[in-house]
């Protein structure tokens, strides 16, 4: 089974991660940036390229682009707290990572990251659609308020995203950050059995 563009399961379980200075380590976090870039950010990067070729009212890929950048947000709050089995806990995931990582939690309030979740986040996932008055543009701030309406900046937004995932890698290279890299082995651990939780 592939977890990351030519990246097997086998690769990951056949490391060894038991010594914090070892140097599996740099492959262990090597195979989660492939299996985030491989899978999710280059394509949305591809849709943004694209996108801007156009003019700002003409461009359609915001949806698709927001869309994939909120299940990253969700797993990698789940990766940070090294959850498995994350069924009913993506308000939390979702909200958690707004409010407390260091690229977004300028921009969202406890409020506004609830809104955003329902609004953006199920809106998008559920329904192909964003609930409420909240709109996706391409230019401006990441977040901006104009009276009842949330309008977010889905560019802005994903430079966030991969700040959010640069700072994570760089944080999982510290020997000395042993309970994040705990918490990623059993996420990693639990990709790699490929197992549906029922």
């Amino acid at each position: 089974m592939k977890i990351a563009p030519g990246i097997e399961a086998a690769d990951w379980t056949g490391l060894d991660l038991s010594k914090p200075e070892g140097p599996d380590w740099e492959r262990g976090i090597s195979i989660l940036e492939q299996r985030l870039r491989g899978r999710f950010t280059e394509a949305v990067e591809f849709l943004i390229a694209d996108d801007e070729k156009r003019l700002p009212t003409d461009r359609r890929f915001g949806f698709a682009v927001l869309g994939i950048d909120c299940m990253l947000v969700e797993t990698l709050e789940a990766f940070r707290q090294g959850l498995t089995d994350t069924r009913w806990k993506a308000k939390e995931l979702c909200t958690t990572f707004l409010t407390t990582r260091p690229a977004f939690k300028a921009f969202f309030t406890p409020d506004l990251a609830t809104r955003f979740y329902y609004e953006f986040r199920c809106g998008l996932v559920h329904n192909a659609q964003v609930f409420g008055t909240g709109r996706i543009w391409s230019v401006g701030p990441l977040l901006q308020l104009d009276g009842d309406r949330i309008t977010v900046n889905r560019s802005a937004f994903h430079l966030a995203l991969l700040e959010e995932i640069r700072l994570y890698l760089e944080e999982l290279c510290d020997p000395a950050n042993t309970e994040l890299r705990g918490r990623f082995r059993s996420k990693m651990d639990f990709v790699a059995e490929g197992k549906f939780i029922e």
